[in-house]
């Protein structure tokens, strides 16, 4: 057993969103570290970029799910 405190990058679906960016984070922090060799580097690239296109997901199906309720009707949350 290993007692490496990087996270796997082959792991599944993040539980939730701040799970993702949490791991993102680390993620980032490991690579930007200097320490990780190629093969690690190419491995937290593609993570990275499997836990950035779900957090993008998880906040565009949210976006979509926020409504206003203004006048009796729902409406979209205005961007700004």
């Amino acid at each position: 057993m290993t007692t490496d405190s990087h996270p796997d990058p082959t792991q599944a679906v993040p539980a939730s969103y701040e799970v993702a960016l949490s791991e993102l984070d680390s993620l980032v922090a490991s690579m930007e570290g200097g320490q990780l060799p190629l093969e690690g580097l190419l491995a937290g690239y593609r993570r990275g970029t499997e836990l950035l296109q779900y957090c993008r997901s998880r906040l565009e199906a949210v976006e979509q799910q926020v409504k206003v309720l203004e006048d009796g009707q729902l409406r979209p949350w205005p961007s700004t």
